[in-house]
């Protein structure tokens, strides 16, 4: 049997990486100091309890694979999460964690459509300055709907093909994901809640 831990996450300021400055002026344009600082206290505190439930839980950490969101199949994905870690990402925090006890992290995505994603991102984060309402939000879901769907089938063809008979995934991936749709039917799926 395989299975897979499915840990919906929401990505920290720092996991944004190139446009978190842009997103961090467009939320505090709409929305004010006040709301940006419970807006970062609920995602620590979200992390806080994804470690917490995760460390938990007994894994054999040996037959363990960790698969993130946004993280490319490059041959330099530890080199990315130490990078990260280090700039105090609970994220990658927490994956140097679960390898340090063992765990084998995976590259996860297709550097292509990464790299689609960023131009989108940075496409939005200019159109939201523009639009307003529920025009923003519906140009916003139009542009990037058929590449989410095109990441969630690379993100499910790749846990398919790397998780052995035997093993546990942990696949650390954005609320808006769909990953478990197409994963095969002998992958056991369980949601960390």
């Amino acid at each position: 049997m395989r299975r897979l831990i499915y840990i919906p996450i929401i990505h920290t300021e720092t996991d944004m990486g190139s446009v978190s400055e842009d997103m961090k002026k467009e939320y505090l344009a709409r929305y004010g100091k006040n709301n940006w600082l419970e807006h970062l206290k609920l995602i620590a505190h979200l992390w806080d309890t994804i470690s917490e439930r995760l460390t938990a839980m007994p894994l054999d950490y040996g037959k363990t694979r960790l698969y993130q969101d946004g993280l490319p199949v490059c041959g330099k994905e530890a080199d990315i999460v130490r990078e990260l870690a280090a700039m105090e990402s609970k994220n990658h925090l927490l994956l140097m964690e679960l390898m340090e006890k063992g765990a084998t992290l995976m590259g996860t995505e297709s550097p292509d459509l990464l790299i689609q994603e960023l131009g989108n991102i940075k496409e939005m984060v200019g159109e939201l300055g523009k639009r307003t309402g529920k025009e923003g939000l519906a140009a916003n879901r139009l542009v990037s709907n058929g590449l989410l769907t095109k990441r969630d089938h690379y993100i499910a063809a790749r846990i398919a093909d790397t998780l052995m008979e035997g093993e546990t995934g942990i696949l650390f991936i954005g609320a808006m994901h769909k990953v478990g749709k197409s994963l095969p039917k002998d992958i056991r799926i369980v949601y960390l809640t």
